[in-house]
């Protein structure tokens, strides 16, 4: 299984960036070629210091190339090109293989 996670700063508005990635953007991700699963979380708190991130965004993959794949497909380029629709505060992607 393969993770790919997005990493959401604040955003200038936060009541659009919810409206938006629940409504228009999640939707999109979901046609997602490949996806095993996806999870988010609106409102990321930190433990310690000042808040980093305003949201998070899991999707599992069977493999890295299934996740890579995904991402260059047309659906794919849909989720990427509609970031900046609602992520004013840019966006942090990583994966990495679960264990």
């Amino acid at each position: 299984m393969h993770r790919l996670t997005v990493l959401y700063p604040p955003p200038a508005d936060e009541a659009h960036f919810r409206a938006y990635y629940v409504e228009t953007h999640l939707p999109l991700a979901a046609k997602l070629p490949g996806l095993v699963r996806m999870q988010y979380s609106l409102d990321v708190t930190s433990e310690v210091g000042e808040r980093k991130y305003f949201a998070v965004f899991h999707a599992d993959f069977e493999s890295a190339e299934a996740m890579t794949a995904a991402r260059a497909s047309e659906a794919g380029k849909a989720v990427s090109a509609d970031v900046p629709n609602y992520a004013s505060g840019g966006v942090e992607i990583m994966n990495y293989p679960l264990s």
